[in-house]
């Protein structure tokens, strides 16, 4: 597999788990402000980050991060605000 390949298969991965955070939450599964949610996006995001640096795709590159930054804002507070209690 060559790495055009590799890093398309990681984009689309990014994808997937983008619908699928959307969809569980959706269906309740997923509440807005668990872990799995955010993972979810962070995971997503980190899949589409790698395929758009590699296209050169600067505004989903950059809409992306900030997409992976509030992921990990958002599980960093849940897991400090749940660590004082």
């Amino acid at each position: 597999m060559d790495n055009d390949t590799l890093v398309q298969i990681i984009g689309w991965a990014g994808v997937v788990f983008y619908v699928f955070a959307y969809l569980l939450l959706a269906a309740g599964i997923f509440r807005s402000n668990g872990y799995n949610f955010h993972l979810f996006n962070v995971l997503g995001a980190t899949g589409l980050i790698i395929d758009s640096a590699h296209q050169g795709d600067h505004p989903n590159l950059t809409v992306n991060l900030i997409w992976l930054l509030i992921g990990i804002f958002a599980i960093a507070r849940r897991y400090f605000t749940q660590s004082v209690r």
